[in-house]
């Protein structure tokens, strides 16, 4: 079986057709955990795919245990029982509703993408057991080609029965915040909110916390303390109640509270002392701050950030980084952060456009020449300026190369340039604008059309458009990579555990395996690449299959 650590966890029929697919036996490493199980057997509540959420809730305390020394007073023995006990009544099913319009009535179910919008079917997760698809979300990795980024994001987002219970059911619910934390953790943090909001009121703890973090991160500080005060039956934590309340000009509620926690212990030693600062921060003069704790919380962030020490972001979770594309950062910090989250295919075209042209590049070296670069071209291209535009593009093409931006750059500029008299270009800015084409949203469009210039390499050149084309049949690839790629696009049979996945409707499950087995293909395995194409394309997915194709192709990424 190759790499025994992939079927590690792989004894039961059920994991056989969902993680151990998902995680692709030895086609790369383990990265789900299994959840702990309590004594009872019964599942605990699972840790959370990220580690870095502000504690604005306090956990509730669990049960106290029963205390011999406490004396019991007995019910009156002449006077019955008011009730049977507290026991729910078995007979009686309990669901939570969704929200109206949104498909099924289960939280999990809640989605932003209708199935008629995303390609996928209503029963998306078949029988998927719950906690299988959890510890699936959990393992995903698509940090390579945007096109399964865009994917992942998709199926994230997709409104859908929810998955089935399982035979290890998990709290209704924990699929939801599994989809959210994944989103959160690819720097998705506009797409997150509005799932977050899609659910309804944020009155559980894990949706709270997570709904107040991401107003922190986008600068929403008061959207966020509005959203506490909004909030009831949650036991709101010290420090959070704090930040709002200074937030809302209430400095000696903000001063009490801060001194009653102090004395209590009920906050932890470092939070307290920048509290201290935060509220007022003369007596300590020149003092230096604190070291931030690990790991850095979106709380702890900003109160940093409000005392004039903005700790950078770049070393920091992706999610982070969208905490400086407002105004209050410099401009090289909203550009890095942009640069970083257009790499990361969470950020408009049109806004890191805004960001790059926004001023004149005061220096040089690092991301200053890829402005300079950026900004040559783009004055030429939005004159029409034919000469200009030939020789700014290598440098702004290498540039965008450089930073790993390069759909981004095409999703700009690709359709116009194919649009455009070529005859005058080198040949190698034409290779140049032919790849972009492709690399654009209107890459069918264009490879249907055929580039009349044909570039540098010719054959490299008909593979990418039949790629476009879903067409490979005439194509002879010349590399290891390009056999693999086209393989996908040939009907291959596909192994018995990814054909069972679509046989029984797990496309939701299917999905997940094949951008996972795309993933190791980057790495290296030619057959989990091609088996994960054609897995896409054996599930609907064909122009996903497609773009990813093209992307594995002409980004090189190679892990």
């Amino acid at each position: 079986m190759g790499n025994k650590r992939g079927f590690a966890r792989c004894a039961s029929p059920a994991a056989l057709t969902a993680l151990c697919v998902l995680i692709g036996g030895a086609y790369g490493p383990v990265w789900a955990q299994e959840m702990p199980i309590s004594a009872s057997g019964a599942p605990v509540q699972p840790l959370s795919a990220i580690d870095w959420l502000s504690a604005t809730v306090t956990p509730a305390a669990p049960p106290a245990a029963p205390n011999a020394s406490r004396a019991v007073v007995p019910a009156p023995p002449t006077e019955p029982p008011v009730t049977g006990g507290l026991a729910p009544d078995a007979s009686i099913s309990t669901t939570v509703l969704g929200r109206p319009g949104s498909f099924g009535t289960q939280l999990d179910g809640v989605g932003l993408l209708a199935p008629d919008q995303t390609g996928f079917t209503r029963d998306l997760w078949g029988q998927s057991g719950a906690k299988d698809v959890v510890l699936a979300i959990n393992a995903l990795q698509v940090d390579s080609i945007p096109a399964l980024k865009s994917l992942a994001v998709s199926l994230l987002l997709a409104e859908a029965a929810p998955p089935q219970a399982g035979p290890n059911p998990i709290r209704a619910g924990d699929v939801l915040i599994a989809r959210i934390d994944k989103l959160l953790s690819m720097g998705a943090l506009d797409q997150a909110y509005a799932l977050i909001e899609a659910a309804g009121p944020a009155t559980q703890p894990d949706l709270f916390r997570r709904a107040f973090d991401v107003s922190l991160l986008a600068g929403e500080e008061d959207r966020a303390c509005q959203q506490m005060r909004a909030t009831r039956g949650l036991d709101i934590a010290a420090p959070t109640r704090i930040f709002c309340a200074a937030r809302a000009g209430d400095w000696p509620g903000a001063n009490v509270t801060l001194g009653a926690e102090l004395a209590l212990g009920g906050i932890p030693p470092l939070e307290g002392a920048l509290l201290s600062r935060f509220l007022d921060p003369e007596p300590f003069g020149d003092t230096p701050l604190p070291a931030p704790p690990k790991p850095i919380t979106p709380l702890v962030w900003r109160i940093y950030d409000a005392l004039g020490e903005t700790l950078p972001t770049g070393p920091l979770p992706l999610a982070f980084a969208h905490a400086e594309l407002g105004p209050r950062a410099g401009w090289k910090a909203q550009s890095e952060a942009a640069e970083r989250l257009a790499r990361a295919s969470v950020l408009s075209p049109n806004q890191l456009l805004g960001i790059f042209t926004s001023a004149k590049p005061a220096a040089s070296g690092g991301i200053w020449d890829r402005i300079a670069a950026f900004q040559a071209f783009e004055t030429a291209y939005s004159a029409q300026d034919l000469p200009a535009m030939n020789a700014a593009l290598p440098a702004a093409y290498a540039a965008a190369k450089t930073a790993e931006i390069e759909v981004t750059f095409a999703a700009l500029f690709g359709e116009g340039l194919a649009a455009l008299d070529l005859s005058g270009f080198d040949p190698d800015v034409r290779a140049m604008i032919d790849e972009l084409g492709l690399l654009s949203p209107a890459y069918a469009d264009l490879a249907q059309k055929a580039a009349p210039q044909p570039p540098v390499s010719s054959a490299r050149h008909e593979l990418l458009v039949g790629l476009a084309r879903g067409d490979v049949a005439s194509v002879t690839p010349t590399s290891a990579l390009a056999r693999a790629v086209a393989a996908g696009f040939t009907n291959p049979p596909l192994p018995d555990d990814l054909a069972l996945l679509v046989q029984s409707g797990q496309q939701g499950m299917g999905l997940l395996a094949a951008m996972s087995r795309i993933q190791a293909g980057i790495y290296g395995e030619a057959r989990a690449l091609t088996e994960g194409l054609a897995l896409l394309r054996a599930l609907g997915q064909e122009q996903a299959a497609r773009r990813t194709a093209l992307e594995l192709m002409i980004l090189e990424r190679r892990g």
